[in-house]
């Protein structure tokens, strides 16, 4: 069995705010039909090509305490999911991960790229997976070299929803999702990270506006399906990590409530010859909370795949 990976937290562990602003980062995007939805998406740097997918409820700006490192590296294609960030949220549409999938492998297809890396989290870690299951299938267009998922839920049976998703899923989800507040936003985010790496203000501040960006907070009952995605496709996702054809590497946040050391337990238990770094100060969203310790991650990981 390979050996564990530990990295190091950041000396500081206090929320570092992103370099790049919020506006700054809009700017940068470009759009990408699916399906007659304009998807935004930032692509930036040259070298290999490494497709990042964010998680739940946020969107691509979550990356931006990475960019400048990845960017140095790679080619990298960072879209907004459909129905997130400042991507079309249409009400009267069918959300599913495939579909998140689709629009993934579709967007790469047409900048040209048959082959990438990909690191994804949260959400985006099962649009990965359902990407790793038809390289490993030999389906599409789409193949994959690595995969490298941050904190998510890998496995519906140690996933450890908050009460706001409780109530997402629930039949009263509609309704759940017009009501949520700034306030009642604030405190449910803040709690999945870790005690002393919280978001700023000005973080929580466009956080709050990309899930709010274009009335997304009436899909949101929509999007939370996926819990259930995750249950009833659970052996063909956990199935292709466990037959991956491709490395992977999971760099996850000790301390998130959700999907932390107690699924890193479980990917042990799985996935065969498991590589794990595991920060034991971070919550669920170690690209924020620590960005260096997670770029030096995910580096380490693409420096051994170096010829």
């Amino acid at each position: 069995m390979r050996a564990v990976a530990h990295a190091a937290p950041p000396p500081a562990l206090r929320y570092s705010p992103s370099v790049i602003a919020l506006d700054d980062w809009r700017a940068r995007g470009r759009q990408y039909l699916h399906r007659g939805h304009p998807i935004f998406f930032v692509e930036e740097g040259s070298g290999p090509a490494l497709l990042l997918i964010h998680g739940f409820p946020t969107a691509s700006w979550d990356w931006t305490g990475l960019w400048a490192g990845l960017t140095a590296r790679f080619r990298v294609i960072a879209p907004d999911l459909i129905g997130f960030g400042f991507s079309a949220k249409p009400r009267a549409y069918e959300y599913t991960l495939a579909d998140q999938a689709d629009l993934c492998a579709g967007l790469l297809r047409e900048r040209g790229i048959d082959a990438a890396d990909v690191l994804a989290h949260d959400y985006g870690d099962t649009v990965a997976q359902e990407l790793l299951a038809r390289s490993n299938e030999g389906q599409g267009s789409l193949a994959l070299r690595s995969v490298c998922f941050l904190n998510g839920g890998l496995f519906p049976e140690t996933h450890r929803p908050r009460l706001v998703q409780k109530l997402l899923i629930s039949p009263i989800g509609p309704l759940v999702g017009r009501l949520l507040t700034r306030s009642s936003f604030d405190r449910s985010f803040c709690a999945v990270f870790g005690p002393r790496t919280k978001p700023a203000r000005e973080e929580l501040d466009a956080f709050w506006r990309l899930v709010s960006e274009g009335g997304g907070l009436r899909v949101t009952h929509r999007l939370i399906r996926y819990m259930e995605e995750r249950r009833t496709h659970r052996e063909r996702w956990v199935g292709a990590l466990q037959r991956s054809r491709v490395p992977l590497r999971v760099v996850d946040g000790a301390l998130d409530p959700v999907s932390g050391a107690h699924m890193v337990a479980r990917y042990r238990e799985l996935v065969p010859d498991p590589d794990v770094v595991l920060l034991p100060d971070i919550g669920h969203y170690p690209q924020t909370e620590a960005p260096e310790a997670v770029l030096a991650a995910f580096l380490a990981f693409a420096d051994t795949r170096r010829p």
